[in-house]
């Protein structure tokens, strides 16, 4: 059996266990970090799964993830605006939205979203190994080289466009950064160009923070003084986070695109 059909396995197993280990956690309630902690371990099993899509061994687990991913970000984003308030000392306004938050915990815990992922993963192992055992992945290594370069790619037109949109570079960054993490062997990635994809996810994360809370400023009336001072951070944030694209594109363009068509400038 290929090693990497193995090792995609293996992968899967750990990342469940962190899953189950992040649930439990935010069913005690022990930190503050659990949910985080599970959105994390959604990410990197999104990233992990994208390059194998056109499987069906893949595609139900590939959804179940996604829909969990999806009902767990306003929440992220609430618990994140909590620590900014509370963080600015305005108690009262963080403790009127951080008493949302066991509610919305409870809603993703009993959530059939998660209910489905959890079954998926339970079965995910046999439906890979059926997979295996019929051929479809004979061929796996060589995908996984493609699709990563491709993915590379992706990321490199992006940041080429000069009007390129600061949601979709932070997308690319992040699938890449954890592609990169799960398939290191596959990727064309560097170590240099690892390292510029973490900084300019974080400070891409600073701009989003600000970006969002901006918006619900402009609905949430206690916010409405904050408006100016993240308005001028979130400036700030995306100016340093385009300062770092412009490393990060070079580095990306130090390894030559496998499956190039034409240079590109930027």
């Amino acid at each position: 059996m290929p090693a990497i059909v193995d090792a995609v396995v293996a992968q899967v197993l750990r990342l469940e266990v962190s899953l189950h280990h992040a649930r439990a956690r935010l069913a005690a309630g022990t930190d503050g970090e659990a949910l985080h902690d599970l959105r994390i371990g959604l990410r990197r099993l999104r990233s992990l799964l994208k390059p194998l899509r056109g499987r069906d061994s893949v595609s139900a687990l590939e959804r179940a993830a996604a829909a969990v991913g999806q009902l767990t970000t306003p929440v992220r984003d609430l618990e994140v605006l909590v620590g900014e308030l509370r963080r600015r000392g305005l108690h009262e306004a963080a403790e009127r939205r951080e008493a949302r938050l066991a509610t919305r915990y409870g809603e993703i815990l009993h959530s059939s979203e998660l209910a489905q992922l959890f079954a998926c993963l339970d079965s995910w192992p046999a439906d890979w190994r059926r997979a295996e055992r019929g051929g479809e992945l004979r061929r796996l290594a060589r995908l996984l080289d493609r699709r990563l370069d491709k993915q590379r790619g992706r990321l490199l037109d992006a940041l080429a466009n000069l009007q390129h949109d600061p949601h979709r570079i932070r997308l690319l960054v992040k699938r890449n950064r954890y592609a990169a993490d799960a398939y290191p062997h596959h990727s064309p990635l560097s170590r240099r160009a690892r390292a510029a994809l973490k900084t300019v996810q974080s400070a891409l994360g600073d701009w989003h923070d600000r970006y969002q809370w901006c918006l619900r400023a402009s609905r949430e009336a206690d916010l409405q003084p904050l408006r100016q001072p993240w308005q001028a951070q979130a400036v700030a944030a995306l100016q340093q986070a385009e300062d770092r694209m412009l490393v990060l594109a070079g580095e990306l363009l130090r390894t030559p695109r496998r499956h190039a068509s034409s240079p590109r400038r930027l």
